[in-house]
């Protein structure tokens, strides 16, 4: 593919849209697949959404365009995961094509076809983590993390110092799996507003979780609390998200779009409207949005999706309205409000003095560990993870995973990321060598970043 060294769009300072611009829509419904008949993830979850676009005209006003996704390469898949005990095993077609939407977003903004792109794709993927033996969380594979991959590797900065992205994740449960993937990237700034862990599934995502050693303060999480409404969210965007993305200065903001802290979803206890939606991502103002959850499949995404198609265009929402909204639905107690603020000002200031280490984990020999059994709720399956990262002064630290299941036996893998030292390049390959010829493990994966095969 062609690399654009000059394509950037002009990102920064990130300001509320105020002029119409070409909004390009990646549309992909996976009507194909389903993780059951009846399971909130299924065929039908955007099928109400495309009546909606189509029937009140979003393509035909003139700067919004329908695209269909081109399919990723497994070979893409596996720049961002390590899958066990292959790629094949733990994906479908439509997961190409999904991840693929993301990237085709991508393309469309940094070939200059369009200045906003919205990939409205399913399956979901913000719970697929590093390492991928199976389906969490709805998510098999991480479809932000697989565009950010083929973003670095086909568009490297023109004047080649790292490229600088922000995900922030506005999904209703914390994205555990985007956090993961980039908890030691000190050039990607992953910031999550979700609902309080201590009330929702998958039950993390504290403000205490700020990275690993090489990249402390890069994960921000603001957990809010249930109920939280449109007042709070826009509260949280305008007074943490934008001074800590002004600060980052990110080369490219991306927003996991979930829909599901919509007032009506049935798998959450927030009070989002589709205004309020539509009002967010205005005030986000990202050059890329990518959908995630969302489970009101009726009475609220094919709203919700109109109100952020015209957000993204800078068309006015103001006149969406989803059936069952009252004015009591969006309602937000002062107490929310004061509890927000609280919040607010502890990820500002996690960001700008984040702690001398991380707080998961601990150092062993040279190494930052952490242990961690993660449990695949999808499909009833637990994995056991020895991670570690080497503790480098010249580069962010080459990255070992020790990885077993019920369905893979114990497994090495091997992270080198971009811009790693020699030392810790050199390293990494004699790991990788040295397992390979070891009998201890059934699989031996290396990525390394600063090759453009996974």
């Amino acid at each position: 593919m062609r690399t654009e060294q000059n394509a950037f769009p002009q990102l920064l300072p990130h300001e509320e849209s105020t002029h119409a611009g070409r909004l390009g829509v990646v549309f992909f419904p996976a009507f194909d697949w389903a993780i059951s008949a009846t399971h909130p993830e299924r065929e039908e979850r955007l099928l109400y959404t495309c009546d909606q676009l189509h029937e009140e005209g979003l393509f035909d006003i003139p700067g919004i365009t329908e695209y269909r996704p081109n399919f990723t390469e497994q070979a893409d898949l596996a720049r961002a995961h390590f899958c066990l005990p292959n790629v094949a095993a733990v994906s479908t077609d439509s997961h190409l094509a999904s991840a693929g939407a993301a990237v085709t977003a991508a393309r469309l903004v940094l070939e200059k076809k369009a200045d906003k792109a919205f990939a409205l794709a399913r399956p979901p993927g913000h719970h697929a983590m590093r390492v991928v033996h199976g389906n969490r969380g709805f998510c098999n594979i991480n479809n932000e993390a697989v565009m950010v991959e083929y973003v670095r590797d086909h568009w490297p900065h023109p004047e080649g110092r790292p490229l600088r992205i922000a995900i922030v994740d506005t999904d209703v449960h914390h994205g555990d799996g985007s956090q993961d993937i980039f908890w030691n990237d000190p050039h990607t700034l992953f910031i999550s507003l979700h609902q309080d862990g201590r009330t929702l599934y998958p039950g993390s995502g504290f403000p205490g979780e700020c990275g690993g050693p090489g990249a402390l303060g890069r994960t921000i999480n603001i957990p809010l609390p249930p109920e939280t409404a449109d007042e709070g969210y826009l509260y949280a965007v305008k007074n943490a998200v934008l001074p800590i993305l002004a600060e980052f200065k990110p080369d490219l903001v991306i927003n996991s779009a979930g829909q599901d802290n919509h007032f009506s979803d049935p798998l959450a206890n927030m009070r989002l409207s589709a205004q309020g939606y539509a009002a967010l991502n205005r005030a986000l103002n990202p050059d890329i949005a990518v959908l995630e959850g969302g489970y009101a499949i009726r009475g609220a995404l094919p709203y919700v999706n109109m109100g952020i198609c015209l957000a993204l265009a800078g068309l006015p929402f103001e006149d969406i309205r989803e059936p069952d909204w009252r004015p009591e639905s969006v309602r937000q107690r002062p107490e929310t409000s004061r509890c927000i603020a609280g919040i607010c000002d502890k990820a500002l200031r996690m960001y700008r003095r984040p702690p001398v280490r991380p707080t998961e984990g601990q150092e062993e020999d040279g190494w930052w560990t952490r242990r961690r059994h993660i449990f695949y709720d999808t499909d009833m399956l637990r994995e056991s993870q020895h991670e570690g990262w080497r503790l480098c002064a010249d580069c962010s630290g080459l990255g070992r995973i020790e990885t077993s299941s019920e369905r893979v036996a114990r497994s090495l893998c091997i992270l080198i990321p971009r811009h790693a030292c020699p030392r810790c390049r050199e390293e990494g390959a004699a790991l990788a060598e040295k397992g390979h010829s070891s009998a201890r493990y059934a699989h031996v994966l290396m990525i390394d970043h600063n090759k453009k095969e996974a």
